[in-house]
């Protein structure tokens, strides 16, 4: 579900320490109120919370974390599928179990 959120983006944005448009928080993706979603930025979000599903949730996030902080945002595998198939509107269909591990290098 997608929910507007100025408040939710900003705790977020404080948390990481970097804009933020919109972020998966399942089962929720929070976005600024003029973020104008596009289909490319709703398939991005859908991709995170396919990996946090996959990974029991909470250990996405203890995952991401260290990611983030050991390799900053663009090195974070799950960053890494999602900015690769974000446009492609069909991924998620055909998309493999745990592909995500195909981007940790």
């Amino acid at each position: 579900m997608f929910v507007t959120s100025d408040r939710a983006i900003k705790l977020f944005e404080f948390i990481l320490r970097m804009p933020i448009r919109a972020i998966a928080i399942f089962p929720f993706v929070f976005m600024r109120s003029d973020a104008n979603p596009d289909d490319v930025l709703r398939n991005h979000e859908r991709i995170h919370l396919r990996q946090q599903l996959e990974l029991l949730v909470v250990p996405f996030y203890i995952w991401y974390l260290i990611e983030y902080y050991r390799k900053g945002y663009m090195n974070i595998c799950f960053e890494k599928e999602a900015y690769a198939n974000e446009k492609d509107l069909t991924y998620l269909k055909k998309r493999k179990l745990f592909n995500f591990l195909k981007y940790t290098k």
